[in-house]
């Protein structure tokens, strides 16, 4: 819970360093993790709506679904109008619950907290996504923290909005960089550790992560994750009808491919493959007969 000072010294500490952020991932993770740090919550998750899936999709965290870099640990997605982040997404309009435990739309997620604050990204009328955050007291947040929270995703569509209509000139496959970024996820296999950030790959490219962000985004048409979870599913394919592998258990793979939880590697890999892992594999185990 924030008082009126502390809900200034946020709107403004947002208001100004949300400017130099030159990637929707960047803003993103500044939001989630300076939230925690600068009104006193104890988690942040912001979802991002896809709109072609009608789903909201966890895009960026801060707490016990965050364990490192950027991160977040057992990811979810929630059906439009499921849950109370569902309902705030479909309503548009802010809310408090102030105990959890009556309301129905609850959705527990890594554990179960009595209060709850959920509040819309809005650009262009249109849903970006939800700026959701819970506490395990009941009657834990205020309407000084909505009108917050209202407020820094007001400024978070905004510096989205202006992300979107850059008019910076497209990074391509030539870039040094992207060359690079290759050869560390093709030869060196980077992606096989599970606590992979954004930061980490930038460090090791000598770039910043809002370029490193900006440079996958231009030349693959992905975000970051989905970029890295590419090659973790490419990987668990090969593994998964190889002779190398044999005595290795479905989710054991998924793991040596880089994924950090089951239900992580079982959705990226049938969206992926538009298979789940079992079927795949009797589908290969078919066709090599």
């Amino acid at each position: 819970m924030c008082d009126h000072l502390d809900s200034l010294k946020a709107i403004s500490y947002f208001t100004t360093t949300l400017s130099d952020k030159v990637s929707v991932e960047e803003v993103l993770w500044d939001i989630t993790k300076n939230i925690i740090y600068r009104l006193g919550f104890c988690d942040c998750v912001i979802y991002v709506f896809d709109p072609e899936k009608n789903m909201l999709i966890q895009s960026a965290a801060y707490g016990i679904k965050n364990p490192s870099g950027n991160t977040i640990y057992n990811q979810i997605e929630i059906p439009l109008g499921t849950g109370i982040v569902g309902y705030v997404a479909e309503t548009k309009k802010p809310l408090i619950v102030n105990d959890t435990s009556k309301d129905s739309r609850y959705i527990v997620d890594d554990e179960e907290r009595k209060s709850e604050i959920c509040v819309p990204i809005i650009i262009n009328d249109k849903l970006f996504g939800i700026i959701d955050s819970e506490h395990p007291k009941k009657n834990f947040f205020s309407e000084t923290d909505l009108h917050t929270l209202t407020i820094i995703a007001t400024i978070c569509a905004q510096k989205i909005k202006d992300i979107r209509s850059s008019t910076k000139t497209p990074i391509t496959t030539e870039n040094e960089y992207y060359k690079k970024l290759i050869t560390l996820f093709e030869e060196d296999k980077i992606y096989l550790n599970p606590n992979l950030s954004l930061d980490c790959i930038a460090e090791k490219l000598g770039i910043s992560s809002g370029y490193l962000s900006r440079l996958i985004n231009d030349t693959t048409n992905k975000s970051f994750s989905q970029f890295t979870n590419e090659f973790r599913v490419r990987e668990s394919q090969k593994n998964l009808v190889s002779k190398d592998y044999a005595h290795y258990n479905i989710l054991s793979i998924g793991l040596e491919s880089g994924f950090n939880s089951k239900a992580s590697f079982n959705r990226n890999f049938k969206e992926i493959t538009g298979l789940p892992p079992q079927e795949y594999i009797d589908k290969k185990r078919r066709s090599a007969c």
